[in-house]
């Protein structure tokens, strides 16, 4: 079944899957790869530091006074090929696609954000009308939409962009604050692409959550957890100052959670530090998340 999936230290509250006797839900898999890291290397150790900040959580969430309580299962880490993204990417892809034939929502801890491009591959691959129905919601302190990053097409800093040209319905960038000119000139030229700073956000958050509020169909969250302020997430592939914080994080996942969420990633925890924030937040997300969820 999950050819590419070595057993590791479960996130906190899943359980381990056994593909005879388990419930619809979501699973969770660590993605190792950090090859097309320009600047702080590390990220392929988020998945083991995001599962071990983990328990430090109850199963009663008092900020949204309930308890985690939805089918989760951690499949492990997908194997992955360091230096080849294309060879990695296929064993993303083969992962994923199992885990939509058994009716399991993907989470996916990175590991670098160009893993993204595997996960939402697959979902493309699998049903590409439905693909292109789909609303990616992205957080991050970049816009990610560079055509290329040091000659290579698929890199933490173009991913968005091969996300883009698979031709989901709409692109909605959160916490922009950091960008070269020419993907900027490309994000303002589409249709489908709306961004909102972390200035609009501290300026105006209850406008961006309205925003947010209105959106129909399926739904994926891809989170950079970069978009937090480096006070929060210091060990990141490419911090930027001025950036959200947890609180903004809590309201935002409040109105996305509930929605047709069909998955979601967190990537860019470059940690190996045992109780570091930025796994810590990073693992925050991923509860809240869960903990919202009805199955």
């Amino acid at each position: 079944m999950f050819f590419y999936a070595d057993n590791m230290m479960r996130f906190a509250f899943s359980e381990q899957l056994d593909d005879t006797d388990y419930e619809p839900g979501y699973a969770l898999m660590g993605i190792p790869f950090d090859s097309t890291t320009s600047y702080r290397a590390g990220s392929r150790y988020g998945p083991k530091a995001i599962r071990e900040a983990s328990y430090n959580f109850e199963a009663y969430n008092l900020r949204y006074d309930t308890s985690l309580s939805c089918y989760n299962y951690d499949i492990g880490d997908v194997q992955v090929n360091y230096g080849n993204y294309e060879e990695t990417d296929y064993m993303i892809k083969d992962t994923v696609l199992s885990l939509i034939d058994m009716g399991l929502s993907p989470i996916a801890m990175g590991g670098e954000h160009t893993i993204t491009a595997g996960v939402l591959g697959a979902i493309h691959d699998y049903d590409e009308e439905y693909f292109n129905d789909l609303t990616v919601i992205h957080f991050d302190a970049h816009f990610d939409m560079r055509d290329t990053y040091l000659g290579e097409i698929y890199s933490h800093a173009s991913v968005l962009r091969r996300v883009h040209e698979m031709n989901p319905k709409e692109i909605i960038q959160l916490g922009i604050r950091s960008a070269e000119y020419d993907e900027y000139q490309y994000v303002k030229s589409q249709d489908n692409i709306s961004y909102y700073t972390s200035q609009d956000i501290q300026d105006d958050k209850e406008s961006v959550l309205k925003v947010l509020e209105k959106v129909k169909g399926p739904v994926y969250l891809t989170v950079d957890i970069d978009v937090l302020d480096p006070a929060y997430a210091p060990s990141v592939g490419t911090p930027a100052p001025c950036g959200l914080t947890p609180r903004d994080m809590e309201d935002f996942i409040e109105v996305l959670a509930p929605k047709e969420t069909i998955g979601m990633d967190l990537v860019e925890v470059s940690s190996d530090t045992i109780g570091d924030s930025t796994s810590v937040n990073a693992a925050k997300i991923i509860y809240d998340f869960l903990c919202l969820q009805e199955f």
